[in-house]
């Protein structure tokens, strides 16, 4: 680390031509080549899955998505009305040659005789394509859309509904000004120097834009939802600022302690550059531990976010050091470089600041600190064992858009069951079959929360046999807890009864009976993922901090920090606590992929601060072997930094809350509450005082383990360097502020 740091900083004009080289070139690739961001929704042996492969494999023209277009009148006209029909029959024969539509199905045809409400003011076609959504372009559905509202007009409203459709939504980056404004002001408190309050976020803008280049580039060989640009920006910010101000704030503390520029920098990047790497790779461990689950819709995420991630990361500890090159000791603020100007001082004139005082506090009652600080965070966790996962509707998308437009419009005209029908699909063999299929769909109607069933279509193939299709409309939205329930007793109770003494098999799909499964899959995999990750975590902080109790700490740390978080969403967006104030108008599940996304990134989130508090403490534990001297110090000297750095971080991520989807709400909302429980309860009191109460045990390691696990250091190369930072009598000098 110190030949890398001692090589950014000497050939600094050379590292910064090199980022920009590639910062324009991976830009100019992507926009000239352009991105392929897709959602794909595969789920491996589920029942709607095994429904689209039927449909598939039997007319795979016709078991491609399907979009509904929504018409609603004012002004006392209906739909009927000679004038309003003539326009909408005129747009429907027009979306019959856009690309990929092979079927319209109009609410004028003797098909579509139920899409017509009953005060005849809302109405809708259903439009079937040759493919599923996913493979659809940016382009082609942008023209299905223009295509059908291009009928709107006075009297009449246009909207369209599906996941074609919402592709067209433009993704709202959300307040990310905001929170990058908010970060810099931050960052200007902290070191009272504007260019050194502008280096953590240079750093983080240039390796991000560099990073999102190259994710679009790797849209064209792995499919990667179309909010993942934004993942990885709402990740990148908090995360690269963090280690770039974790590293300036070393060597920062080193030009204070009367270093030359170079060696402080060599020094910073020795210690905390370190702790970057190690917990970067953490993050990335954590993410890329995604495709043990084999989902491939996570495949994207889990990549595009890794991908932002070792960018900030490498620009942390090459580009970093050598923009810190060129300010030399302007990194400092002015009074700070008049005051190193002046005569030395024998520390009598020093006093403590918060963090010290804080850290003695800690050390005299850390019982008391400890027990708080866990009742708070399983106060914050409690509302986590209500979670129901789930995928929110488009009634969630935000005003304006078409989608929403017209899942209001259908829910006002037929109910808001009609924006998710469930496809039911099986294959008929004989009249016995056929027989069984009418009594399937007699039962389903009869269910009392169907709202409707269509007639059966019966599609022939080349095998012999005839493949059935018929949809359901439940009477609840797509996300209710109601629709799930209603998918399961229509698999477990109602098809195996009406199918009893015949061949027939019955499969329930559609896109609202992929998510539940979608749902279902990621919940019965998750506890292999949380412990896949915990146990790869514990062995890497084992290796490096020689402990056992350490890592264990670490661990249910971070556990406790994502229970937190949890909690939070699940009052908010479940419950509609302070939804007004969080901008969510309708309450229902977390999203399904959450827990997995955020478990891999808050983990890894977590583990940074763990790194840069528990290295500090073990620098400390190394020099002077006191266990309480280790932990008051190692907290007053990383206290400051990390709750600034937690402070921009919460502050990154809660601008995201600003934005109109809701998924990245939940993600801004539970990443900005899970850190700032992390930094401001965890690490700040609940950790030291664990370490405070376990003594001399933190750092007790079996020897047969220490002879057979290999040495990784995260501690600098030479400790006797960090003795001229720690202050006089244990105690932090004046002059050192963050």
């Amino acid at each position: 680390m110190r030949e890398l740091a001692r090589w950014s900083f000497r050939h600094r004009r050379t590292v910064v031509l090199l980022w920009l080289l590639a910062l324009i070139s991976l830009s100019g690739i992507s926009r000239a080549v352009g991105t392929a961001y897709s959602d794909n929704f595969t789920l491996p042996d589920t029942e709607s899955t095994r429904a689209l492969q039927i449909l598939q494999a039997a007319a795979p023209k016709e078991a491609g998505d399907t979009e509904q277009v929504v018409f609603a009148t004012s002004g006392g006209a209906t739909v009927t009305d000679p004038q309003i029909r003539s326009r909408i029959e005129s747009m429907l024969h027009e979306m019959r040659s856009v690309p990929h539509v092979t079927d319209v199905t109009s609410p004028f045809d003797a098909a579509g005789a139920g899409q017509i409400s009953k005060d005849k003011t809302v109405a809708f076609a259903v439009v079937a394509l040759d493919t599923q959504a996913q493979n659809v372009s940016t382009a082609d559905a942008r023209k299905l859309v223009d295509t059908a509202t291009a009928a709107a007009g006075p009297g009449l409203q246009v909207a369209v509904s599906g996941q074609v459709a919402e592709s067209v939504n433009q993704p709202s980056l959300g307040g990310s000004g905001f929170g990058i404004l908010a970060a810099g002001i931050v960052l200007f408190l902290v070191f009272g120097s504007l260019l050194a309050a502008a280096l953590p976020l240079v750093s983080a803008i240039v390796s991000l834009t560099t990073a999102l280049g190259l994710i679009g580039l790797v849209t064209h060989v792995l499919k990667m939802p179309d909010f993942s640009s934004e993942l990885v920006l709402l990740i990148g910010l908090g995360v690269g600022v963090d280690y770039a101000l974790f590293i300036v704030s070393r060597h920062r503390q080193g030009l204070l302690a009367g270093r030359e520029v170079e060696p402080s920098v060599v020094t910073a990047l020795d210690t905390s550059g370190r702790a970057v790497l190690f917990a970067g790779i953490i993050v990335c461990i954590a993410l890329l531990g995604m495709f043990a689950l084999g989902i491939s819709f996570l495949y994207g995420l889990a990549v595009a976010a890794s991908i932002g991630v070792l960018f900030t990361m490498l620009a942390s500890i090459t580009l970093l050091p050598a923009m810190l090159g060129f300010l030399g000791m302007k990194v400092l603020s002015r009074k700070q470089r008049a005051r190193l100007r002046e005569p030395a001082s024998d520390g009598s004139a020093a006093r403590e600041g918060f963090w010290s005082r804080w850290a003695r506090e800690v050390e005299r009652h850390s019982l008391a600190w400890g027990a708080v600080a866990l009742a708070v965070i399983v106060t914050l966790a409690l509302p986590f064992f209500s979670l129901r996962l789930g995928s929110s509707d488009q009634g969630n998308d935000p005003k304006g858009t078409t989608t929403r437009e017209a899942y209001d419009l259908l829910a006002r005209g037929f109910g808001p069951g009609f924006n998710g029908p469930l496809e039911v699909t099986a294959v008929l063999h004989g009249p016995a079959d056929e027989a069984a299929l009418h009594r399937v769909a007699a039962a389903i109607h009869a269910q009392p929360d169907v709202a409707g069933v269509t007639p059966p279509a019966v599609i022939p193939t080349k095998s012999g046999a005839r493949v059935a299709v018929f949809g359901v409309y439940p009477m609840s939205a797509p996300q209710d807890a109601a629709t799930t329930d209603l998918i399961t007793r229509i698999r477990t109770d109602v098809v195996p009864q009406a199918v009893q003494g015949s061949t027939l098999h019955v499969y329930v799909g559609g896109i609202t009976a992929i998510f539940a499964d979608f749902a279902h899959v990621l919940t019965a995999k998750l506890p292999l993922f949380i412990g896949v990750v915990v146990a790869l975590s514990f062995l890497l902080l084992a290796i490096v901090f020689r402990s056992l109790l350490v890592p264990l700490t670490a661990a249910a740390m971070n556990l406790l920090s994502v229970a937190a978080a949890f909690g939070i969403l699940t009052a908010v967006f479940q419950w509609g606590w302070l939804g007004s104030v969080f901008g969510v108008s309708r309450t229902g599940p977390v999203e399904s992929f959450l827990p997995v996304m955020m478990f891999a990134i808050l983990f890894g989130l977590s583990m940074d601060y763990e790194v840069f508090l528990v290295m500090r403490i073990h620098e400390e534990w190394l020099r002077t072997g006191d266990n309480r001297e280790a932990v008051r110090r190692g907290l007053a000297v990383t206290g400051r930094t990390i709750t600034a750095a937690a402070v921009i971080m919460v502050l990154v991520f809660g601008s995201f809350v600003l934005g109109g989807q809701r998924i990245i709400k939940e993600f801004g909302l539970g990443l900005a509450a899970a850190i700032l429980v992390d930094a401001l309860i965890i690490r700040s009191a609940l950790v030291p005082a664990l370490m405070l109460r376990f003594g001399r045990a933190n750092w007790w390691f079996p020897s047969w383990l220490d002879r057979v696990l290999p040495r990784v250091h995260v501690e600098p190369e030479d400790l006797d360097e960090l003795d001229e930072e720690a202050a006089p009598g244990g105690s932090l000098p004046v002059r050192e502020t963050v």
